[in-house]
């Protein structure tokens, strides 16, 4: 394993693909072409390699969502579209059995999921509505703290719950329905139209 950032990316995609508890140490060495004897070198356990690649992952996403709130900083509500399609596009890699495996068998990691829901996802868009509703764009009488977690928080158990939303719609579709359309419910009239 001379590169540890290859490593984590393989992993994870693997992960996301079979789910944490299916994909296991023995199929990722072999997939890698390396023992399992190598692996541990550089980790303790599967816990530490499954809290790791979500990590290396989480980080990239992390770093996209911090440039779509840059290149939307005028427009908060497009900011807003920009972090929900980032996490559509991310989101149709997992399996639902990834995040099942999260909660049942690796708490750390599944802490660092949820932990970055809140911080990366949740509290960058209650700041965003907050600034679209300073500028006009969201009426005054919503409660953006309820709406946020109505509507725009935990995605994942929306597309994951009793089918994989994947299999039947597309990721605009998606990002239509389940975004979108409830900003436009939110919008100021003036804004409505803006909203694409």
């Amino acid at each position: 394993m001379e590169n540890q950032e290859e490593f984590l990316e393989f992993a994870i995609s693997k992960f996301l693909k079979f789910g944490s508890k299916r994909f296991t140490l023995d199929d990722l060495a072999h997939e890698m072409g390396v023992s399992k004897k190598t692996i541990y070198r550089h980790f303790s356990s599967k816990e530490e390699i499954v809290l790791e690649s979500l990590k290396y992952l989480l980080n990239k996403v992390r770093n996209e969502i911090t440039e779509a709130i840059e290149k939307e900083k005028n427009n908060p509500i497009q900011g807003i579209i920009s972090i929900y399609r980032i996490g559509l596009n991310n989101l149709k890699k997992f399996s639902p059995s990834f995040l099942l495996g999260l909660q049942k068998y690796y708490p750390k990691a599944n802490e660092l999921f949820n932990g970055f829901r809140a911080s990366a996802i949740h509290d960058n868009v209650l700041g965003l509505l907050q600034q679209a509703q300073i500028k006009g764009q969201i009426r005054q009488n919503v409660n953006l703290a309820l709406t946020s977690h109505i509507y725009l928080n935990r995605l994942e158990y929306m597309l994951f719950s009793t089918h994989n939303l994947f299999d039947k719609y597309t990721s605009s579709e998606l990002l239509e329905h389940l975004i979108i359309n409830n900003l436009r419910g939110i919008a100021t009239e003036s804004y409505v139209s803006k909203l694409s």
